[in-house]
């Protein structure tokens, strides 16, 4: 499975969205990336662990594969849990819990597999077993062959660490960063949201333009790791994507919400883009195009599962349509909604739709059009 130098890694991602997390790790340089179910494999070093939790937008986790074997009993299960060189990658002085799963295995008990693995930690590496640790050992018993990974991310890489207000319904960063890539966003383009809540699609497109590091702001699992080098950590972390523009007021988000508004200006503030960014309540039927080249309008509209009645959108859908149509020609139009009749009711021309996406106990689709006649 792993050399003594390069471990297979997994990106965790949205289900449904695999084929644009592969894309965004291939931009980023990770070879050969492959789509499995729920994310992406590709293969690297600690450095590239550390370098795919600072970089990648879309990923929910990076787990590292740190070994495997062969089980078909406990007993077995026990000694080669004992056997394993868990000091090779894990820290004696730093606690953890063990998480497993059983499929299609001789083992089946996944209560009793983690008993054995926690013991093992705690008799051989001396380590402290603890449910609520930030460090997690995820086990995987399948078809007999048991997989040990590290989850490296700790959090939910979503948690940038510099967004803390939200809205009612927010959205996820690594979701949204994921729906920009599926429409097409590149760095520099006009982005407006004119529902725009907390400002995620907003700020996002910003950040991206602005050559900062979704992960720059937080800390993750791998700082309590063994191979973990402080000083190369740093040296990487310094390192930031070329600024991509320094145009003024480019990304632009609006809600009729006057809360929702002051919650994204402080986002912007904390995030470091406030200069790229511009916020204004604003009801959807009295938004401006405006001057400059075409962009991107994104959004995630209210749909009627998740806020109020959907009977009641329908006008609200009609208007961002009939505002987009009379005002917006030349720009590409994205959003996010649970219902195919919502959708239609825009009247926007050549309307697709991606594939369902889990959202919130909804399955959710981005619906797009070309550049607008």
């Amino acid at each position: 499975m792993s050399t003594p130098d390069t471990f297979e890694l997994f990106f965790t991602g949205t289900p449904g969205l695999e084929e644009v997390l592969r894309d965004e790790a291939r931009d980023h340089g990770f070879p050969d990336p492959r789509v499995i179910p729920g994310g992406v494999v590709t293969r690297g070093d600690w450095d590239a662990v550390w370098r795919a939790n600072l970089v990648l937008r879309g990923a929910t986790r990076v787990l590292v594969r740190i070994g495997s074997f062969r089980v078909f009993h406990l007993a077995q299960l026990d000694k080669r849990a004992r056997k394993f060189p868990w000091a090779e990658s894990l820290r004696p002085d730093v606690p953890l819990r063990v998480e497993v799963t059983c499929r299609k295995s001789k083992i089946y008990h996944a209560k009793a597999a983690a008993q054995r693995f926690e013991r093992a930690l705690s008799e051989e590496l001396g380590a402290q077993i603890d449910p609520k640790a930030a460090l997690c050992l995820k086990i995987r018993i399948e078809d007999d062959l048991c997989t040990i990974s590290i989850d490296t991310s700790g959090e939910s890489l979503h948690k940038r660490g510099h967004k803390a207000a939200v809205g009612k319904a927010p959205m996820r960063e690594t979701l949204a960063a994921l729906f920009l890539r599926q429409a097409g966003y590149v760095p520099g383009e006009p982005v407006i949201d004119p529902m725009c809540g907390s400002g995620t699609f907003v700020l996002e497109a910003a950040e991206i333009t602005a050559g900062l590091n979704p992960g720059r702001s937080r800390d993750f699992a791998f700082e309590q790791l063994a191979s973990f080098d402080a000083d190369r950590w740093q040296a990487m972390r310094a390192k930031a994507p070329e600024r991509a523009t320094e145009a003024q007021g480019v990304y632009q988000g609006s809600d009729r919400n006057a809360g929702a508004i002051e919650m994204a200006k402080a986002n912007a503030e904390r995030a470091d883009v406030a200069d790229l960014v511009s916020f204004a309540q604003c009801a959807v039927s009295d938004l401006q195009r405006p001057e400059g080249p075409a962009g991107l309008v994104i959004s995630n509209p209210p749909y009627g599962a998740r806020i109020g009645n959907k009977k009641l959108l329908y006008a609200l859908y009609g208007a961002f349509g009939q505002t987009l149509r009379d005002q917006f020609s030349g720009w590409r139009v994205a959003f996010v909604t649970s219902e195919n009749g919502l959708a239609h009711a825009t009247g926007l021309p050549g309307l697709k739709s991606g594939p369902p996406i889990p959202h919130g106990g909804l399955k959710i689709r981005l619906f797009q059009t070309g550049p607008l006649p």
